[in-house]
């Protein structure tokens, strides 16, 4: 089979995956206290059923992560993290055919997640807090996804400061995709992600996404992760419980703005969004597609 344009595709673990649609991630958290869905989830079988549905719902890829990165959250050692994740990621990907994603910035996590059918690895640090983790993602073959973040999860939420935060997050990106490539992960290994709300506050999340095309002609699939986040709740002022057509908005303009794949907790809802969403880009002038990729 003939392989598309380089923009529509990218490899992990030896598996070309497509976007000429956008993709939706869906969220599996196998925490006890993620900012939404911490603890509905933190039993092997209960995470593992999760999985499940999401892909029945419509889930592209499903994204496992046991150690929550909300505003506040302090890590959790290593060792907890490989009892929490690595039974419900074997379990999976002995299920499903999706690509599976794990969420860690801890290398030996990465590799042990690898070793039971993972292909991306989800590094809120972009490679930048575990030396090891870079090699571990190229020698593998890995996808890896690196985020913009400012701080760190106890402390990036403490009065951050930008003159220009997309100009910023696109010189962040230049940066951990040359050290990437240093490292041996090849460009065609490396989704973006603009880290919403990580280090960020409402002014910078809104000028993110509305300016989200000048990071998605960077050369790298951009994902973007908006699912009932805080500044959604500045908003509308509704809790996080009340946040799904607010995220269903983001979502919408996300797409038109060129992001590859959204990952979110409402995958049956937000897979129906990204269908319309995707539908009416389509339907732009080529040459509008074409500058906003």
């Amino acid at each position: 089979m003939e392989r598309p344009a380089r923009k529509d595709w990218f490899l992990a673990g030896g598996r070309e995956i497509r976007y000429s649609r956008p993709l939706v991630m869906g969220i599996v958290n196998v925490t006890p206290d993620s900012f939404y869905d911490g603890g509905r989830y933190n039993l092997p079988e209960q995470a593992v059923a999760r999985a499940l549905e999401l892909v029945d719902q419509g889930a592209d890829i499903l994204d496992v992560g046991a150690e929550s990165t909300r505003p506040g959250a302090y890590p959790v050692s290593q060792e907890e993290e490989l009892a929490r994740l690595i039974p419900v990621v074997a379990e999976v990907a002995h299920r499903v055919t999706v690509p599976i994603s794990v969420d860690t910035s801890k290398a030996a996590v990465a590799q042990a997640a690898l070793n039971v059918g993972a292909c991306i690895i989800n590094d809120v640090s972009a490679l930048r807090w575990d030396q090891e983790m870079a090699s571990v993602v190229a020698r593998s073959g890995a996808a890896v996804v690196l985020m913009h973040i400012r701080g760190t999860p106890p402390t990036m939420q403490q009065a951050p400061q930008y003159g220009d935060v997309v100009k910023e997050v696109a010189s962040f990106f230049h940066e951990r995709m040359q050290a990437a490539g240093e490292a041996g992960i090849s460009k065609t290994h490396i989704i973006l992600d603009p880290g919403i709300g990580f280090g960020k506050l409402l002014e910078h999340n809104l000028k993110l996404l509305n300016r989200l095309s000048d990071l998605t002609n960077m050369g790298c699939p951009v994902l973007v992760g908006l699912s009932r986040k805080a500044f959604i709740g500045q908003l509308l002022d509704r809790p996080v419980e009340h946040r799904e057509w607010g995220t269903a908005a983001a979502v919408a303009l996300a797409v038109d703005r060129g992001a590859a794949i959204l990952r979110v907790h409402d995958v049956a809802m937000m897979a129906d969004v990204v269908k319309v969403a995707a539908a009416v880009r389509a339907s732009l002038p080529q040459s509008r597609q074409e500058h906003d990729a």
